[in-house]
């Protein structure tokens, strides 16, 4: 099959590698030159582990390839998917349609034979019949058809998830395209992975609901984690034990500083501004959003009581800023809000982030930077963990402690135990639900 994939950000990167690495000719469409010059020299714009690999081996394939003429890839395409950025509106919170709109126009114009437009990006309901619409109106001769083809990836294990996936969600409503993305699919559907087909506005749905689902299964475990800390129970005993009945899962059920990342903040939004325009309002997932931003606030007052009250004059090394490990992504981090409160109540603040640097260091500013914990800890007031990042996870605590001027933890993913941080030299340990 030949597929033309419109946009390499995260989505559309990924899933035209996969789709090349499942044996389909792939052409990656992006506006910006400077973009496709990168990843035409074997640069990854994005930092997901073992894209790299994937994408260099098909390249030297022949069977992926990347321009800024999207005419070319469009031209006897068998399948177009828009994987544009949908970021959430300012003002009102619904997902901002721009790009979307855009690309079914220039789709629209490169048409020159029958193609699935697949809409990959996630889309409020109701925008694939615009889509569709607009298709249409600039080129009533168009042959082609609509689907939705939402996608579940996680930022850090994005090639295993779209290898291995949970289920693919196909919303298409003609047999001819549903025997095109079928046939793209084949690698899963041929290994038992689980193919849905529904109508086009179920499977937009799926998408928000599934992820306000688990966006309400974190905000839960935030707030029973704040209760804990009243009661004198453990977060993490909690956890398990509600983890562990089958009719709950394990999963998104580890107390933190709030979610944030590229999907949760803007799909929990959209939802409720969905229900809200349709007179059907989502208050579950509205309680989540607000339960999110106070759990980001109180993080704020744990390391400042850890720190007596003020960290003026006082110097704060964090562990962690992307929003969680395994990715560069920055977009609605807890650092963002947390970070920027400690450096304005007058802390100096140390950052150490594996790969959170290139897009924090703008996102951040008034920070230091540094690549190694111990160095960022010494002679620091407080040691502050947001990202469990693996490199975090087996630090010599002892040696941390004795570095620092006032060997002080705040954990805020509970990745040591409070006993061990105590017998390491820390004055004080501060984490989550504890």
């Amino acid at each position: 099959m030949k597929i033309a994939m419109i946009g390499t950000g995260y989505v559309g990167l990924v899933s035209g590698v996969c789709f090349s690495d499942f044996g389909h000719d792939v052409v990656c469409v992006d506006r910006v030159p400077e973009k496709i010059a990168m990843l035409e020299n074997g640069e990854v714009p994005i930092y997901e582990p073992g894209l790299d690999a994937v994408m260099a081996r098909n390249v030297a394939a022949g069977r992926l390839r990347f321009t800024t003429a999207l005419d070319e890839a469009v031209d006897g395409a068998d399948a177009v998917f828009i994987a544009v950025g949908t970021p959430t509106r300012r003002g009102d919170g619904h997902a901002d349609l721009t790009y979307v709109m855009a690309a079914a126009q220039d789709i629209a114009r490169a048409l020159t034979g029958y193609a699935v437009v697949v809409t990959k990006s996630t889309v409020p309901v109701g925008t694939n019949r615009k889509v569709e619409a607009a298709i249409r109106a600039a080129n009533p001769q168009a042959a082609f058809d609509v689907a939705s083809n939402p996608e579940f990836l996680r930022e850090g294990a994005a090639i295993e998830d779209f290898m291995k996936p949970d289920r693919v969600v196909v919303g298409v409503e003609s047999e001819r395209a549903q025997a095109i993305m079928g046939d793209i699919y084949r690698p899963l559907y041929l290994r038992d992975f689980p193919i849905v087909y529904t109508d086009l506005e179920s499977a937009e749905m799926i998408k928000y609901a599934a992820n306000a689902f688990l966006a309400a299964k974190i905000s839960f475990i935030n707030e029973i984690a704040a209760l804990c800390e009243r009661v004198g129970a453990d977060v993490k005993a909690v956890s398990r034990g509600m983890g562990l009945d089958g009719r709950i899962g394990n999963k998104f059920l580890h107390a933190g500083p709030g979610y944030g990342g590229s999907c949760f903040p803007k799909d929990t939004s959209a939802l409720a501004r969905i229900g809200q325009e349709h007179g059907v309002p989502q208050r579950i997932t509205e309680t989540v959003i607000a339960v999110n931003d106070l759990t980001k606030r109180r993080m704020i007052d744990k390391v400042l009581d850890l720190c007596g009250g003020s960290v003026n004059g006082k110097t704060v090394a964090v562990l962690g800023v992307t929003f969680k490990p395994g990715t560069d992504d920055m977009r609605d981090a807890p650092s963002l809000t947390i970070v920027p409160a400690l450096v304005g109540a007058g802390a100096s603040v140390r950052i150490v982030d594996p790969h959170g640097r290139k897009e924090g260091a703008a996102m951040l500013p008034g920070v230091a930077w540094f690549d190694d914990p111990y160095a960022a800890a010494a002679g620091a007031d407080c040691l502050l963990i947001l990202t469990e990042w693996n490199e975090f996870r087996a630090l010599d605590l002892k040696r941390l402690a004795d570095t620092m001027a006032t060997p002080l933890m705040a954990d805020l993913r509970n990745i040591y135990e409070p006993g061990d941080a105590i017998a390491a030299g820390f004055r004080a340990y501060e984490g989550i639900g504890r």
